[in-house]
């Protein structure tokens, strides 16, 4: 079973290192210009938005929204992407789909010279870029990653404020809705405080009345990720003093939903779940839970298994405790280039896509099983490589010069599928519907291998 827990935290740890070696890019977030809409195109995504007012019949992904290239408008350098000259992403986006002035020039090269660039979440038009393409292929919208520890360090924040900023216009302009997810990895039980003020900072700025900003059980939703995970400092009783703080700081604006990220044994108290009875107390809390089951299982007989022992018992329990129910799908999985920069072992392409099969196990055992809402993990995670959007789809494009050796990359045909950039958008799309529908969908992919 893969330990995300301990996967996020050597993350966190790496991209805390300078990373200047690379050459720096030319995109830059003060300067680049915000990509405008004809009337009448923007007047068709107004038409087309997607209703803000309840989580239910929605498919929403994670948006992690962590890249960023020196001269981007923020003082963090080339985070995420690599630490020095070691790469710590095992996918690639599809630079080819946005405009040169949105990219970060890397000094990689492909096989044949060309070079292979990147992109930063500081710059508007990209954020802009990204949620057009949840409008063109029927997303429904996003949670925000907002990492805590990341709010200690005056230079980590203002990134993630640009961040927030870029996704609310983004998401306003495309008719996708949003909320804020806290990523409690790193912190210390001393340390929750600090979560609770940066909301009612975000309240008072009145992130929350954005049109675009999801509310659910008629309140704004709030993602609150790392409850009861096994081997991590937090307590049940600094947890249940976090969600009070923050129903506290929500009450003069009318209260808060909160949706708890949870270990996938949470019922149980087993495996990933921490065994602390007085947990039990704290996910009742929740208005919606969710289980994070990225690495839980890694084929379709896998994931049959995890629908019969967690989602169906699950489903059953959340019921019965009168909170709403937000099961996880991924794609796949690979860490191994962050692995390697920490010198740790290896292992590309992990859990493989088997071109977009995996994933669509998944949605069908979660709406066979019920479930009537969904997270996506993720749109754009690119470290561990459970991305959705653009990626480049063929082996031939990677990057093989401009690093230190050793270092490989995964594209889309690595399970022996010819896919297109945009498959797993096409796929998310396909989900998304049969979310919307309300109906189980089809064992079999829903669209036609190429």
């Amino acid at each position: 079973m893969i330990s995300w827990t301990g996967n996020r935290l050597r993350l966190l740890a790496l991209v805390s290192f300078a990373s200047v070696a690379i050459p720096c890019g030319h995109a830059q977030a003060q300067s680049l210009p915000h990509k405008a809409l004809a009337v009448s195109e923007h007047s068709a995504k107004v038409a087309d938005s997607v209703d803000a007012s309840t989580l239910t019949g929605k498919l929403i992904m994670g948006y992690q929204g962590w890249f960023n290239c020196p001269g981007d408008g923020t003082t963090v350098g080339w985070w995420h992407w690599t630490t020095g000259l070691d790469p710590t992403v095992d996918f690639l986006p599809n630079a080819v789909d946005y405009p040169m002035a949105e990219r970060c020039v890397t000094g990689w090269l492909d096989a044949d010279g060309n070079p292979v660039d990147l992109f930063s979440d500081a710059n508007p038009a990209t954020v802009e870029t990204q949620f057009a393409w949840m409008q063109q292929y029927g997303l429904d919208g996003v949670a925000l990653q907002r990492f805590a520890v990341d709010l200690l360090d005056p230079a980590t924040a203002q990134a993630r404020n640009i961040v927030l900023a870029n996704v609310r216009q983004a998401a306003e302009d495309n008719g996708r809705v949003f909320y804020v997810m806290y990523d409690l990895t790193g912190l210390t039980n001393d340390q929750l405080a600090g979560v609770a003020q940066d909301w009612k900072q975000l309240e008072q700025d009145g992130i929350t009345s954005s049109p675009a900003y999801l509310h659910h059980r008629g309140h704004p939703l709030l993602g609150v990720w790392g409850l009861g995970f096994a081997g991590r400092p937090l307590t049940p009783g600094a947890a249940e003093s976090l969600l009070k703080k923050l129903d506290k700081a929500s009450a003069r604006h009318g209260g808060v939903t909160i949706m708890g990220g949870v270990p996938s044994y949470w019922r149980t108290g087993r495996l990933d779940a921490s065994s602390d009875p007085k947990w039990q107390g704290v996910y009742k809390r929740l208005g919606v839970l969710s289980p994070w089951s990225v690495g839980r299982f890694a084929d379709d007989g896998g994931a049959d298994g995890y629908r019969t022992v967690v989602l169906e018992p699950d489903l059953a329990a959340t019921r019965h405790m009168h909170v709403d129910y937000m099961p996880v799908l991924f794609p796949g999985y690979s860490f191994a280039n962050t692995n390697r920069a920490l010198g740790q072992p290896p292992i590309s392409n992990q859990i493989p896509r088997a071109c977009g099969n995996f994933y669509w196990r998944q949605v069908y055992d979660a709406l066979g099983a019920g479930a009537t809402m969904l997270y996506g993990a993720m749109f754009d995670e690119l470290n561990e490589g459970t991305s959705m959007f653009k990626m480049l789809p063929q082996a031939s494009e990677v990057p093989v010069s401009g690093f230190p050796p050793g270092y490989t990359f995964v594209t889309l045909d690595a399970d022996g599928c010819p896919l297109p950039s945009d498959w797993y958008l096409q796929l998310a799309g396909a989900a998304t519907s049969a979310v919307h529908s309300g109906t189980p969908p089809s064992p079999n992919l829903p669209l036609p291998l190429p």
